[in-house]
């Protein structure tokens, strides 16, 4: 197993596993504290929001009886989008970094701990690195007095982020449709509804009663089928489905059919403000169908990583506004570093109200075949078997592409195949399956 506190988005487990347990949270919290200072030199301001998962409240306890034993100001905005922290923090001069208590599209059982700087971006690997070494050498066995922090409520912290997006888009430019908005009983489920009412939308709000166990349960994002019957038996112009934390978006058009990440770039790239872009960043997991509709149009698909983090560090080394991935993160840069669901289904509908295209008419998709394999440790993938597997089927199957990495979320190896045929990348999905399956567990 890889042994390392944060992933492809963060640091994320099951609740009560490490690092989100009663012994090694203060742990996280003193660190993170600590590195805030280093990265200040004084006593650092930090926003902390949350979702809707019960474990929150938990583990925002127990992260600040770490974080306060540094003089930290610590400001908690309680249940709030990603997203809306990370654009706060950004406005906000004071806050020199942020928190927020997630596990974004994963089911309530999960829970993880997202770190922004003061511009609202994710914090570098060499930051992640640091808090890790950091963590490990954390002992806390003593309390200074003269050195603890304090806590603060941070009030109506949605209303500058509602005041930011109404600068973005015309007043009423979304008046006489109706949206359906699924917001995955996450942390959108007060806040959108109220954005796009002020736009003059005819809102039906779903799985907007979060509960605390019902984040993303068969719904939101990764459960777009409620959103598609909503769309229809309302009649309703479009529909979007958020994830628990509010980074991803995946929409359906008034024919109830849903459209992806890629589908949803391939429009924007539409956009009069992105039409002489000369490339858009997506990502190994992003459709061979959309590098083909962008080279059609004379622009290019760069694929990064697997991760927001990665799409970012290729929009600022090529100096590109707009990337992301066909999971839902979309990184419109001249407006955030970072995805956020909101804004980008916003932008999609400014885009389709100017294009008079409500079908969202993107590109035809090559057939894709993803497959989750459960797996107890990560093993390395560079191995003699799992290599020789991999190379062997590219040889056999020239036509085909080949994706296999282990998830930065979840304990499970993804493997994606695409073919030029469903039922060709179906068969050699299973087979590359059961292949891995074996080699693995020899390793």
């Amino acid at each position: 197993m890889f042994q390392h506190l944060f992933g492809t988005d963060g640091i994320r487990t099951l609740m009560g596993q490490a690092p989100l347990t009663i012994e090694q949270l203060p742990k996280l919290g003193y660190a993170i504290a600590r590195w805030a200072e280093e990265k200040n030199h004084d006593n650092p301001s930090i926003l902390l929001a949350h979702d809707t998962r019960s474990s929150c409240h938990f583990i925002k306890a127990a992260l600040k009886s770490g974080l306060l034993l540094h003089k930290s100001k610590i400001f908690d905005a309680l249940a709030l989008p990603t997203p809306t922290a990370c654009l706060l923090t950004r406005m906000n001069k004071s806050f020199n970094c942020g928190i927020i208590i997630t596990a974004s599209h994963n089911p309530s059982e999960y829970n993880g701990i997202k770190i922004i700087d003061a511009n609202g971006s994710k914090i570098s690997p060499a930051d992640e690195e640091r808090i890790h070494d950091l963590f490990n050498k954390t002992k806390l066995d003593s309390i200074d007095h003269a050195h603890l922090g304090n806590d603060f409520r941070a009030l109506n912290a949605g209303e500058p982020y509602i005041h930011a997006l109404a600068s973005h888009f015309d007043k009423t430019f979304l008046k006489g449709k109706t949206i359906v908005l699924d917001c995955a009983n996450g942390s959108t489920s007060s806040l959108s509804p109220h954005i796009f009412r002020m736009f003059g939308a005819n809102v039906i709000a779903i799985n907007a009663k979060p509960n605390g166990t019902n984040i993303n349960a068969n719904c939101g994002s990764l459960f777009p089928k409620s959103l598609q019957d909503a769309v229809i038996a309302h009649k309703a112009d479009a529909g979007f489905a958020f994830d628990g934390d509010g980074d991803r978006v995946i929409a359906v058009n008034n024919k109830g059919q849903v459209k992806d990440g890629d589908d949803l770039l391939a429009i924007l790239m539409d956009n009069p403000k992105y039409k002489n872009t000369p490339a858009i960043v997506g990502t190994t997991f992003s459709n061979e169908g959309f590098a083909s509709h962008l080279t059609s149009n004379g622009k290019k698909l760069i694929r990064a990583d697997v991760g927001d983090k990665h799409v970012m560090e290729e929009l600022k080394l090529h100096k590109l506004p707009l990337g992301g991935e066909a999971s839902g993160h979309i990184i419109i840069k001249d407006y955030l570093d970072s995805a956020d669901g909101i804004f980008t289904s916003l932008s999609l509908l400014d885009t389709i109200t100017k294009n008079s295209n409500w079908q969202m008419t993107s590109f035809i998709h090559y057939p894709q075949v993803l497959i989750n394999i459960p797996v107890n440790q990560k093993k390395e993938l560079t191995s003699t078997p799992v290599n020789d597997i991999l190379t062997k089927n590219h040889g056999q199957f020239p036509q085909a592409r080949f994706v296999v990495r282990y998830s930065g979320t979840e304990p499970v190896l993804r493997i994606l195949v695409e073919a030029p045929d469903k039922n060709q990348a179906e068969l050699l999905g299973t087979k590359l399956a059961n292949q891995l399956r074996e080699a693995i567990d020899t390793i």
